[in-house]
């Protein structure tokens, strides 16, 4: 792969497990390179920061919390990040997932669509005779007319959803990704600003080759298997961030 194949990516001594590893690279930023290089695509000038602390935090979308002391400077900067580790170029990551009434309170979503959305994850029966699984309808099961409606719906509000499922809100929003992937003995990594990984995965809504939604690049389904089979799940390919 050529260097323009692998956008700001560069290539680590050691992979990375979980976020834990990832913190404990940044507390020691004096003497780690990798640290010093997402540093400085945060555009942090090294000989200016007088201390880097790294925790790992929870129920949020960021997964570790960065505080960056500047000298000279009275208040912290403090970098939320998130973290994807992969294994493969095409394996797809999940981003969120709730219950339809969870996102409903969340976006407001009317109840026709709603209905849909409930239908297509199998926490309603369908309501037509020959669905190609009695548990839930596939988008193109639905009418043409709920169609219409699903995807208008999808499309007026699609940068919002985009940006809660990738983002998030509130204090820990996520502000940039890092993608971490280990295949044979060889690790990587990629630093993105959240705004560019927004931009590169926001699309028109419409219907998968499966029958699933996608919105973009993001893979919308039923989660199915245990313990919430009927959740609304939202999925990701992070190792396409290399390329971007």
């Amino acid at each position: 792969m050529t260097k323009e194949q692998l956008l700001g990516s560069k290539t680590a001594k050691k992979g990375f497990s979980n976020e834990r590893d990832i913190t404990v690279k940044f507390n020691n930023w004096k003497i780690d390179k990798d640290a010093q290089d997402w540093l400085i695509l945060m555009n942090y000038n090294l000989d200016r920061i007088e201390y880097v602390k790294a925790v790992v935090i929870h129920g949020h979308k960021a997964d570790i919390n960065v505080q960056i002391s500047i000298k000279l400077k009275t208040a912290l900067d403090v970098e939320n990040i998130q973290i994807k580790l992969v294994s493969n170029q095409k394996g797809f990551n999940q981003i969120d997932k709730r219950p339809v009434d969870r996102y409903k309170e969340l976006w407001n979503i009317p109840d026709n669509i709603v209905s849909i959305l409930k239908r297509f994850t199998g926490e309603l029966l369908p309501n037509i005779s020959h669905s190609r699984d009695a548990r839930r309808m596939f988008i193109d099961e639905f009418s043409d007319n709920e169609q219409i409606e699903m995807f208008d719906y999808l499309n007026k509000n699609r940068t919002l959803i985009v940006s809660d499922i990738l983002r998030g809100r509130g204090e820990f929003a996520a502000e940039w990704i890092i993608v971490a992937q280990k295949k044979n003995q060889e690790a990587r990594w990629v630093l993105k600003n959240i705004n560019e990984v927004m931009n590169h995965y926001n699309g028109l809504a419409r219907i998968s080759s499966r029958g699933s939604i996608l919105i973009g690049k993001i893979l919308v389904q039923r989660k199915g298997g245990t313990p919430d089979p009927t959740s609304l799940q939202f999925k990701i390919n992070p190792a396409e961030l290399f390329y971007i």
